[in-house]
């Protein structure tokens, strides 16, 4: 009777453990699935194909930067930037487009005064930096734009040049000069140790970080970023011969 007694007790302890396996197995089965799902909606990063009379550039947007993403998505869509031309082009900096008014060859006034739709909220992340090939949001400059909103449509695609670690660190203290004196109080601006790396050894324009938004890179067709900053200009930076923007597309 003992006997029967403790091999029904060893029986129960063992379904209970069994239970209580079985109960672990399927809180982590049901909470590994609610990961995977919420890795597998991860939106991928978006990409754009943009063929200019230079030659074809892909870019991708960044999704850290979900307004300034969106709102380039939107242009594209409404064929916005196609027949626009880069109306200011510098030499070891960068090719900025986006005017509207820069569509039209009879257009007199001067480009980079205009823009599509309204300004967008600043999106500055640490870790977007105008590293070379950096797409970038345009904007008005700190005196009538405190809050660095960014233009409605006009965009800039970096070239920029190599700097040594003496340089960024001068840079370093000119961005924390020029940090409203609130952000004074707070930790103070530094370049990474992978964009000073970049910086250094592909190149970029540094000195604009913690001041622009940006909001996308070219993955491919870097050289002709490279062919377009390098044409010829005229007063105001703008290219002798007009580089336009012959098609955007979101590639699926």
């Amino acid at each position: 009777m003992l006997n029967l007694q403790g091999k029904k007790k060893t029986a129960l302890k063992m379904f209970t453990n069994y239970r209580i396996t079985l109960l672990v197995l399927i809180a982590f089965f049901i909470g590994g699935c609610s990961l995977f799902k919420e890795k597998s909606i991860e939106p991928k990063e978006t990409k754009v194909l943009m063929e200019t009379s230079k030659g074809t550039l892909t870019l991708i947007l960044y999704n850290e930067t979900p307004l300034h993403r969106d709102n380039f998505i939107k242009l594209v869509n409404e064929k916005f930037y196609n027949g626009i031309t880069f109306h200011r082009v510098i030499k070891d900096f960068m090719a900025q487009a986006g005017d509207p008014n820069s569509r039209d060859k009879s257009f007199s006034g001067q480009l980079g005064q205009n823009s599509e739709g309204e300004t967008i909220p600043a999106e500055i992340v640490t870790n977007l930096y105008h590293k070379k090939g950096a797409l970038a949001a345009a904007r008005m400059g700190d005196n009538v734009n405190p809050e660095k909103k960014s233009s409605g449509s006009q965009f800039y695609i970096v070239q920029g040049r190599k700097y040594n670690l003496n340089q960024l660190g001068q840079m370093e203290n000119k961005i924390n000069q020029k940090a409203p004196h609130y952000q004074h109080q707070q930790e103070k601006f530094t370049f990474s140790d992978t964009a000073k790396k970049v910086y250094q050894q592909i190149g970029g324009t540094p000195f604009l970080d913690n001041g622009y938004t940006v909001f996308g890179e070219v993955i491919h067709g870097i050289e002709v970023i490279d062919a377009i900053c390098n044409v010829k200009t005229e007063r105001g930076n703008k290219p002798s011969e007009p580089v336009t923007i012959l098609s955007v597309t979101i590639m699926k």
